[in-house]
């Protein structure tokens, strides 16, 4: 249940950031259409995040060090961007057109999904 839970508030933060100009889901699409792209995405940049990221901070763990973490947002913006591409390979109709569309979208995204898990858990911890 958790992981379900989890992929549908990366699907809302998502959502937000389409927002960012640059960032597209196709606007022609209806309702059910539009929310099976987010939740394919979602799983998508799980997926990416799971597998790419530990591998970028392994071997890129000095820059990390050097630049006090802040290569990360950079990374963050990169893992975002070939979420799009890869969207885009598997015929889902989203499209982030850029490094700083991708730059801005993925802080959107941290920071979106960061809230929606905050008041997840405070609601779950009052029951």
């Amino acid at each position: 249940m958790g992981i379900l839970v989890h992929v549908l508030l990366t699907a809302v933060a998502v959502w937000v950031a389409t927002l960012v100009p640059g960032i597209d889901l196709d606007q022609g699409a209806s309702a059910p259409a539009k929310i099976g792209t987010l939740i394919g995405v979602a799983l998508l940049f799980g997926l990416v995040n799971a597998v790419v990221k530990p591998l970028v901070k392994f071997f890129g763990c000095l820059f990390y060090v050097v630049t006090l973490g802040l290569i990360g947002l950079v990374v963050n913006a990169l893992l975002f961007w070939l979420t799009g591409w890869l969207a885009g390979e598997l015929g889902l109709p989203f499209e982030v057109s850029g490094f700083w569309a991708a730059f801005f979208g993925a802080i959107i995204v941290a920071l979106t999904g960061w809230v929606l898990d905050l008041v997840y858990d405070r609601a779950t911890d009052d029951r």
